[in-house]
């Protein structure tokens, strides 16, 4: 099942009791200025989209209150983007996560990294995700978010990290692909997206995936 609201993540968290989700996999804001409002200056080889810039919370990194209360109500945790912020993380990790995101000539970075709670090794994802250029183009996704990563990086995190009958949280929900990625695989699904055009674009999105699923 996928529960999915319009609101701040920290209200959404606020409602859970301690350790009720498996698994928590967020790609929160990175605070480095990508707001989605200079991507189509960014590529190179293939055209960037351009987007809506967002506002507010969406600029900013989460703070030690939003970690805190992250841990407070999952049991395992796997993180975007923490090297941008791992001061704000009180515990180290031998299982970082590398997406090699096969970028070729553009400015945006050739990986993102991901912090994970798991003792396991760092591992990595090979997947290009490169303006009109992805790593599946027969199945070929539609970019609707600025910092949208692509429903096979889900798929996989859940092949590798979940089990079956976890409960999977997701506070910065984006362009739903995680949710995309539950739906296909059978994981309930908790998430919210704080910026309404964002989130209905995204429902929109979710809604049309779960349709075809259904009429095929």
């Amino acid at each position: 099942m996928l529960t999915i609201t319009n609101e701040d993540c920290m209200e959404l968290m606020k409602r859970y009791p301690d350790k009720h989700f498996s698994l928590a996999i967020i790609d929160p804001p990175y605070g480095i200025g990508q707001d989605g409002s200079k991507n189509h200056t960014r590529g190179k080889l293939s055209k960037a989209k351009d987007y809506k810039s967002f506002s507010g919370k969406d600029l900013k990194p989460p703070d030690k209150e939003f970690f805190a209360e992250l841990l407070r109500v999952s049991k395992n945790q796997i993180i975007w983007g923490a090297n941008h912020f791992i001061s704000q993380i009180p515990h180290d990790s031998s299982c970082w996560i590398v997406w090699d995101k096969d970028n070729g000539e553009i400015d945006f970075a050739d990986c993102e990294l991901a912090y994970t709670s798991f003792k396991s090794a760092v591992r990595k994802f090979e997947f290009k995700w490169q303006g009109m250029l992805q790593g599946d183009m027969k199945n070929k996704e539609t970019r609707i978010h600025p910092t949208q990563k692509p429903v096979a990086l889900y798929k996989w995190l859940l092949h590798n990290y979940a089990k079956p009958g976890d409960l999977i949280l997701d506070t910065h929900m984006g362009s739903g692909s995680i949710a995309i990625a539950c739906h296909d695989y059978g994981y309930d699904l908790t998430a919210c997206e704080l910026d309404s055009e964002y989130y209905q674009a995204a429902m929109k999105r979710i809604n049309a995936h779960v349709a075809q699923q259904k009429l095929f």
